[in-house]
């Protein structure tokens, strides 16, 4: 399996193959930069195919979260990991504890948080092997509640407040009523994108592997439903991807009928070219790192002493952020993710 010469290998700090037979542990924590400061990043755990597509998916997630951290202004730089392995029948106390240890190794240069396949539950079990965990303590909210370390309900937020400043880029609309909104995968981080939107009057058509749980909340938001394949086909005016990344593809652009797509699953494009066929094709795409920020962003102010005013105005910079991407975009002629990583790489290299 080559890493230096793999397509998404891009010059990674450290790659760390982790394993540990009597808890079966496979995992990959990959580390893309530490300019900004430690690489934070979720522990996503998958049933990948091979070895291979796992060590893809590490390189890939960890560059997108250096990204990430520098649009958002955060001084934090880029990792992953991965856990091989079926979160719903693979997941036990040794495993996340021989992933803890790992995490350890690491020596402070990676901050494991919650992701895809695990929980802020399976971080806590980390956090009996090692003091670099993130997202685990309850926080409080604005009206003096309390709510638990999951990032989710923040990570909605962002892409909510993104997916208006595109809105009002591509469409000239200062709101969202009577708008339709497909929005593939209705998780976590879905979920509460979806409710977001009802309330703010949006029509939703929503789409799940997951048939019971997309169609109890579809009946909660008086909902359309259609399949998680079909809903590239689905008229509507914002496709918002909230599920595994890759979805904008060779195949799957042509058939987009929107006039936005902002969402919050990671790498939504299948490979930069891509960004240039949705530009090509009337499209404004909210690059994934910048409006799916609101995650790390309520970290950040976890590791730092939470404030929930103040979270919440940095996560609502998330649209003043993208505006500044889509006019560039615009001026420059440029697909708008090739904006992003030029920005984002001159505040890194201001950095350096």
């Amino acid at each position: 399996m080559p890493l230096f010469d793999h397509m998404d290998f891009d010059a990674h700090e450290q790659v760390i193959f982790c394993a540990d037979a009597d808890a079966g542990l496979r995992a990959i924590i990959a580390i893309h930069d530490t300019t900004l400061g430690p690489a934070l990043g979720g522990c996503r755990m998958w049933p990948y195919a091979s070895d291979a597509e796992a060590l893809t998916d590490a390189l890939r997630l960890s560059r997108g979260m250096t990204y990430k951290s520098a649009m958002a202004g955060l001084p934090l730089g880029g990792g992953k990991s991965v856990i091989i392995g079926n979160p719903r029948t693979g997941k036990s106390e040794a495993l996340l504890r021989a992933m803890g240890r790992s995490v350890e190794r690491a020596g402070g240069r990676y901050i494991v948080a919650e992701d895809s396949g695990t929980s802020v539950a399976d971080m806590k079990v980390m956090a009996q092997e090692t003091a670099h965990v993130s997202g685990i303590h309850d926080k409080a909210t604005g009206d003096g509640g309390q709510r638990s370390g999951d990032p989710s309900p923040a990570t909605a937020y962002g892409v909510f407040t993104g997916l208006k400043a595109a809105v009002r880029h591509r469409l000239g609309r200062t709101d969202l009523d009577g708008l339709t909104v497909a929005v593939q995968g209705v998780g976590n981080v879905g979920g509460h994108l979806a409710r977001l939107l009802k309330d703010a009057g949006a029509r939703l058509i929503l789409a799940d592997i997951d048939t019971p749980r997309v169609t109890v909340l579809a009946r909660e938001l008086g909902a359309e439903v259609t399949t998680v394949e079909g809903i590239f086909d689905a008229a509507a005016d914002v496709f918002a991807p909230c599920a595994l990344g890759s979805v904008l593809n060779d195949d799957t652009i042509p058939r987009l009928r929107c006039a936005v797509v902002a969402g919050a699953a990671n790498n939504q494009l299948g490979r930069p070219h891509h960004g240039e066929e949705i530009r090509r094709r009337g499209i404004l795409y909210a690059p994934d790192y910048v409006i799916n920020a609101g995650g790390i962003i309520d970290i950040h102010h976890e590791r730092t002493g939470y404030n929930p005013e103040k979270a919440i105005r940095h996560i609502e910079a998330i649209g003043p952020t993208l505006a500044e991407i889509f006019a560039r975009a615009d001026t420059e002629g440029q697909p708008t993710g090739a904006i992003a990583d030029a920005m984002a790489r001159e505040r890194i290299g201001k950095r350096r």
